[in-house]
């Protein structure tokens, strides 16, 4: 008997670590030109994730995240901001501050 390789499980299919959530970022930067998002999720881009600047003067983006930890930034008008709002801060690779949020 031969089982079909393309078929998995109610529980691969659902589990909570292959679903993206939608997270939304917020960056309150009303005099900046531009803001973009960097992170690991996004192997720390500094174009992938354009901001919309909103009425207020913050700056938004929604992109959707996997379950677990991730590290960021806010590149305004290409320098890296931390977070205000973030659940931590944590170190990147270079020893770095960067913003750390929980996906679950």
């Amino acid at each position: 008997m031969q089982s079909n390789s393309s078929s998995s499980s109610f529980q691969d299919r659902y589990s909570a670590k292959k679903m993206a959530k939608p997270v939304n970022f917020i960056c309150m930067a009303p005099a900046a030109q531009t803001v973009h998002l960097i992170g690991d999720f996004n192997d720390w881009n500094p174009t992938a994730f354009p901001m919309k600047k909103q009425v207020d003067g913050a700056w938004h983006i929604q992109i959707p995240l996997s379950h677990g930890h991730h590290h960021y930034q806010f590149l305004v008008d290409g320098k890296p901001t931390l977070d205000p709002r973030a659940q931590g801060i944590a170190r990147n690779e270079q020893n770095e501050k960067v913003s750390l949020l929980a996906v679950s």
